[in-house]
């Protein structure tokens, strides 16, 4: 009986651990990458995926609203900016509950820049147009959280 209690609480501390934890080094890489201008904190412009991403994670601005090297960096091992895989399928119908302004934050947090205004369609997606590596494409954000950018017609 002993056994098995350790072993049910062994595997109940590996369900609650994250599946993956940025390294410092992972984490250092996208500061420098981020912090373009080399001043020691992200203008808007520089943080604005980042910001993005801390809303969709719940996690807590500075009260200034700056975003410097130590909070980067402590938000990054905290798996903040981690980019969200999406599930097969994508987008999925379904009732959605994001705001269009939710919807943004989640398509800018995974790197999708100029996202315009977003409609909510029968299905429950937001869609909507956006750029991507400084191309045009459609966005779709479904009630999951999917982000699905598609090539414009």
């Amino acid at each position: 009986m002993k056994k098995l209690l350790v072993a049910a609480a062994l595997a109940a501390t590996c369900v609650a651990l994250p599946a993956y934890a940025a390294t410092d080094a992972e984490c250092q890489a996208m500061w420098t990458k981020a912090d373009v201008d080399k001043d020691g904190t992200l203008s808007p412009a520089e943080s604005m995926r980042y910001t993005a991403a801390m809303r969709v994670n719940e996690k807590q601005m500075a009260a200034d609203g700056k975003l410097d090297q130590t909070s980067f960096l402590k938000y990054c091992k905290d798996d903040a900016y981690m980019t969200r895989k999406t599930d097969a399928g994508a987008p999925i119908k379904g009732a959605n509950s994001f705001t269009e302004n939710q919807a943004k934050d989640r398509a800018v947090a995974q790197g999708l820049t100029n996202v315009g205004a977003l409609k909510k369609d029968d299905d429950g997606i937001w869609r909507g147009p956006a750029m991507q590596d400084g191309k045009s494409v459609q966005v779709a954000v479904d009630f999951k959280g999917n982000v699905v950018p598609q090539s414009a017609p």
